[in-house]
């Protein structure tokens, strides 16, 4: 929701006052010998195939700063948003840094909970970042993180199960609906799992019907235009026809283990999810990238497309530990840091100089999605942006599960949009 005058400056006194009372930290400061000392408590979202690495690496933090004690608090993703919110706006209890959804930076901003980064040791050889992954780190002319980790979404394919089938990869859902049958006829296998729970995982279709969730320029919510009805009945007639399975609530977890166990034969994820993959008995056995594929997100009808992700590091406004905490970001966002992530996580790096070493040439997963990042979707990086992933989940909800019409659920997820965003029509 857009802020007026009044509360805009209301929340510029609370953050103020935020950092004037500081977090629940150890004071950290710069001693006579010039080195950081203190305590970083930092939040880490990572899921769980990547927190025992960032984990590591976080508290490796300690052995180039030895007066520096890392707190290292691991915070699920569905629970971080809110969790952060009520601890900045109640000043107790919220981390030095924290690692931020690209689409959190713009919100947290707006409301005062984070410290600028603009010529701090945070912002280190800014002009390393991909364009696209900063550009989720600035709001109203600052910037307001550092990037982390970026992503988008690609077809995941279990290579033994379509080559048992006869089919290849699809790169249409038509396509992907067409073989379905094949696939369960000569494997038992279904071909897809469909993420229904996370709004997220709407986008795909949306942008391969040639739509988008609103037009900024212009003001206006597009989310409930027919693109948008067109891409809730693809995922609905991907669920009826049984092309695909889907599951209302804890898709994450129930999507990999059935990739995992070959009774799926593609999903639709990101290379966070690519170490977890590799766990799976599908995978793991011999050389355990041989029968895992990535292929991109099939198209639409009217074009291909995949949304922009990632993860960002920012710093809490209220930290009594403002040094240590940016010299933190700086180093979990350095390029040494990225390349260590992609070699055993195989995530992808922020930074372009990251991209230049042999053994991050070398990765497979990197081979694909780099391209694959560059060809990706913007999101509308405005305040209001994360508060609009709610109303496309009840929407899809609504149609998988509910008994809805996709005219009748993107009518609504429109209607709540325009709520939400003060002057859109």
């Amino acid at each position: 929701m857009r802020r007026g005058i009044g509360a805009t400056a209301l929340i510029a006194g609370l953050a103020l006052a935020a950092t004037a009372c500081g977090s629940d930290s150890d004071d950290a400061r710069s001693g006579a010998d010039g080195k950081i000392e203190g305590t970083v408590t930092y939040w880490d979202t990572s899921n769980d195939g990547e927190k025992a690495t960032f984990k590591k690496i976080a508290e490796d933090f300690e052995k180039k700063h030895p007066k520096v004690d890392v707190k290292y608090v691991h915070v699920n993703f569905g629970d971080a948003n809110q969790k952060f919110k009520n601890a900045a706006g109640g000043n107790s209890g919220a981390p030095d840094v924290m690692r931020t959804e690209v689409a959190w930076v713009a919100d947290f901003a707006n409301l005062g909970y984070l410290a600028p980064l603009d010529g701090t040791p945070a912002l280190d050889n800014a002009s390393d970042y991909l364009e696209t992954a900063a550009g989720s780190t600035r709001f109203e002319g600052k910037t307001y993180a550092v990037p982390q980790v970026t992503d988008t979404l690609g077809l995941f394919y279990n290579k033994r199960l379509l080559k048992k089938a006869g089919v290849g990869v699809p790169t249409s859902f038509a396509e992907l609906k067409k073989n379905a049958a094949k696939i369960k006829d000569r494997t038992g296998a279904t071909a897809l799992y469909l993420r229904g729970d996370d709004p997220y995982w709407f986008l795909p279709y949306l942008y391969g019907e040639g739509g988008d969730l609103i037009d900024t320029e212009h003001k206006k919510v597009t989310v409930d235009d027919r693109p948008g009805v067109r891409a809730l009945a693809t995922m609905k007639d991907l669920v009826d026809s049984k092309a695909a399975v889907t599951d209302s609530s804890d898709g994450q977890e129930n999507g990999i283990k059935a990739f995992q166990d070959g009774d799926v034969a593609m999903i639709i994820d990101g290379p966070w999810d690519i170490a977890l993959a590799r766990e799976g008995k599908e995978f793991k056995d011999g050389d355990k990238d041989d029968n895992l594929g990535v292929a991109p997100v099939p198209a639409g009808s009217k074009a291909q497309g995949s949304p922009q992700g990632g993860w960002n590091l920012s710093v809490y406004a209220g930290t009594k530990n403002m040094r240590a905490a940016q010299e933190f970001a700086k180093y979990m966002s350095s390029a040494e840091v990225q390349a260590r992530t992609t070699e055993e996580l195989s995530l992808l790096p922020t930074r372009k100089s990251v991209y230049e070493k042999d053994a991050v040439k070398k990765n497979e997963m990197v081979e694909f999605f780099r391209p694959a990042v560059a060809k990706a979707v913007q999101r509308p990086w405005i305040a209001e942006g994360n508060s609009l992933f709610e109303p496309i989940r009840v929407g899809v909800d609504g149609v998988l599960a509910g008994g809805k019409s996709p005219a009748a659920a993107a009518e609504g997820t429109g209607d709540k949009f325009r709520k939400l965003l003060k002057g859109y029509h």
